[in-house]
């Protein structure tokens, strides 16, 4: 079904004359470098394609011959067709001994090429080049260490005031009527250079079976989505590799060049921890650019844009179509990530425009959450994700949480336990036990949606903002924590450290430890403050909370240490919310 409804999209790409996919038989690759040498194939200079974006330089993208998988001791044997990076052209950097391997592949290539290609002038010129001698003179430029500095440095060469030569007419041409009749180098090796034919289980058509797939980069290295490990017991009645599952090689390229394509798009991937989520519709939609926005961090250029596609994900709900979308069309989405030599699907998810839109509607309900002015409207899933991770930061995110957390906000199922299980660790782990506003989020939206499906007669669903009549007991005990924070606070202003600090971690799973000393010293606290009025408001608070309590419990339960951390949030929030309001009135 996946590969199914990657070469649908990449039919639905093709058959678009404003879209940019790749035909068969080429892809879109950057080159950093390129040889510059006249038609006797004399060299000129080398010249530098990328150009500064911020912070990077970034290399200019051309159609190119598709490169062909190379892996293993013998990887060095496989070249591209008049392109590959600067151990094939030039056999640099000399410090590394596959780079002499690789040169002779590259010149053994060039002399095996079919007649029409080497009568093009531009092949014609890269022949000369290497006869004349002319590595040398490229050897000797300056250029050599700038592109020595690039890890996987692409080159190729160009002819004056020309295109590319892997660019030209007449070698598109001959990529083209060649691609469907022939294996690739790797494919033909055991095949006496024709391949196997077979009937393809993605689209039940007869052609050249793809023994190996092409590679995807879906982090610093490129791995394959379907692969079949050699000699390794995946074999079954003497078929090897692709033959256990066969797939023609135009059925291969298809859903290859659809995936990468789709995971190098800016509207149509997300990245979050190591994982990569690419979604398409079978048909053209605002829902397929729209649906990046609901999840991603906003671009600081234009902050509102995801807001405002939110907003219109909210009015989608009561017509049945987002915008003017068929709220019937098929919408796909598919989660991965990297996993030793082949990509690991993290999560698979169908269904329709409307569907999708509905559930993650519930999303964005389930998550809101009275909050300070400054804070984002929506929050996004990296932002939401980074708040339970070690110090904050991208790269310590849980492996597996991002796709879990996924999944469950497109099935519209309960959030993954670990989800909550992070949410407080983070916030006891932190130096100053800080429950912000979206990790508070965080903790309603799993016990909100948790209670939806297990139905409970104790458990009353956790308000946006604070609600004094919840019957939870960590919720009144965080209540609780919050108004004798707020009365130290009062009682010694400029404090650096406060209860928080010391107690936050024992008051919200083992409150029969804390709650009476500080109780206790809350007395000393009341009686530094000048106010009169302030004492009192604050033990008629005080009284209506405990009011609530019958005991300290001496633990309290995952979900009821959930409720303490909302309970102290929504406590703290409503003396902001107050002294805002009084400021304001004055």
């Amino acid at each position: 079904m996946i590969l199914q409804a990657l070469k649908e999209y990449y039919e639905r790409k093709a058959s678009d004359p404003e879209s940019d996919i790749a035909p068969e038989g080429f892809e879109k690759k950057e080159l950093q470098f390129l040889i510059v040498i006249n038609e006797q194939g004399e060299f000129i200079n080398i010249e530098d394609t990328r150009e500064r974006m911020g912070n990077k330089l970034v290399a200019k993208t051309f159609l190119l011959p598709r490169s062909v998988g190379r892996a293993g001791s013998k990887a060095y044997e496989t070249t591209f067709l008049l392109w590959d990076h600067i151990g094939y052209l030039l056999g640099l950097p000399t410090s590394d001994n596959k780079s002499g391997k690789q040169h002779e592949t590259w010149l053994r290539s060039l002399e095996e090429l079919p007649l029409d290609l080497i009568e093009d002038a531009g092949v014609k010129a890269i022949l000369n080049f290497y006869r004349k001698g002319e590595i040398s003179r490229v050897l000797e430029s300056p250029m050599i260490g700038e592109c020595l500095r690039i890890t996987q440095c692409n080159m190729s060469f160009r002819l004056v005031s020309d295109c590319p030569v892997p660019c030209r007419p007449n070698v598109q041409a001959f990529v083209r009527n060649n691609f469907a009749n022939n294996p690739t180098a790797e494919d033909a090796e055991d095949e006496g250079k024709t391949g196997k034919v077979g009937v393809c289980l993605v689209t039940g058509e007869t052609g050249v079976i793809a023994r190996t797939h092409g590679r995807t980069p879906i982090d610093k290295d490129a791995k394959s989505l379907v692969g079949f490990q050699k000699n390794s017991g995946y074999d079954s009645y003497g078929k090897e590799q692709g033959y256990n599952a066969p797939i023609i090689q135009s059925t291969e390229f298809a859903y290859v060049t659809a995936l990468n394509t789709l995971l190098k798009s800016k509207n149509q991937r997300l990245k979050i921890g190591d994982a990569s989520t690419v979604f398409w519709s079978k048909k053209p939609s605002t829902f397929e650019s729209a649906f990046a926005f609901f999840f991603k961090e906003p671009d600081k250029e234009d902050p509102d844009a995801g807001t405002q596609r939110v907003k219109a994900l909210f009015e989608s709900v009561n017509s049945g179509s987002y915008v003017e979308d068929d709220g019937d069309d098929l919408f796909y989405i598919l989660g991965l990530a990297p996993n030793a030599a082949r990509i690991a699907v993290r999560f698979w998810q169908v269904g329709t425009i409307s569907e999708f839109a509905f559930r993650i509607k519930q999303y964005f309900e389930d998550f809101a959450i009275v909050k300070p002015p400054k804070e984002p409207e929506y929050y996004s899933i990296w932002r939401i994700l980074v708040n339970i991770a070690t110090q904050d930061k991208s790269e310590n995110i849980p492996p597996n949480i991002t796709g879990d957390f996924m999944r469950s906000i497109l099935n519209g199922t309960p959030y993954p336990a670990t989800l909550l299980q992070a949410c407080l660790r983070r916030i006891r782990s932190d130096t100053e036990q800080r429950v912000k506003p979206v990790r508070a989020a965080l903790i309603k939206a799993y016990l909100n949606r948790y209670y939806r499906f297990y139905p409970n007669s104790n458990h009353k669903e956790v308000d946006r903002e604070l609600d004094i009549n919840q019957p939870s007991v960590g919720y009144q005990l965080g209540r609780l924590f919050a108004v004798l924070e707020k009365i130290q606070e009062e009682a010694n202003p400029g404090i650096n450290a406060t209860i928080k600090e010391r107690f936050y971690g024992a008051a919200c799973s083992t409150p029969v430890t804390v709650f009476t000393n500080l109780l206790r010293l809350k007395n000393h606290h009341l009686a530094k403050l000048e106010s009169k009025g302030r004492v009192v408001n604050f033990e008629r608070l005080l009284g209506e909370i405990m009011g609530k309590l019958t005991d300290f419990p001496a633990h309290l339960d995952i979900h009821e240490q959930g409720r303490f951390a909302i309970g102290y949030y929504h406590q703290r929030q409503a003396f902001f919310t107050t002294k805002n309001q009084a400021e304001t009135n004055e």
